[in-house]
């Protein structure tokens, strides 16, 4: 079983929206943080599978870095 940080961010109309840095599209949601969570390892299951049926390699974890910036506006 691979691991795969993942990045919740909470939606401005509500719930999360989740993605896989280490596989680029790879994009979910959900009304609650469990949901979001659930979705997206249902994401990652069907593009990993994808990616064994087309023969590429399965893509690595990457590490994430979040940082909160100032920007004037």
């Amino acid at each position: 079983m691979a691991k795969y940080k993942v990045v919740l961010e909470q939606a401005e109309e509500g719930g999360f929206v989740v993605t896989c840095p280490a596989v680029p599209g790879t994009v979910s949601q959900g009304d609650t943080y469990e949901e979001a969570v659930a979705n997206i390892k249902e994401a990652l299951a069907l593009a990993l599978e994808c990616y064994r049926e087309d023969g590429v390699a399965l893509p690595e974890d990457v590490d994430v870095t979040v940082e909160e910036v100032e920007v004037a506006s």
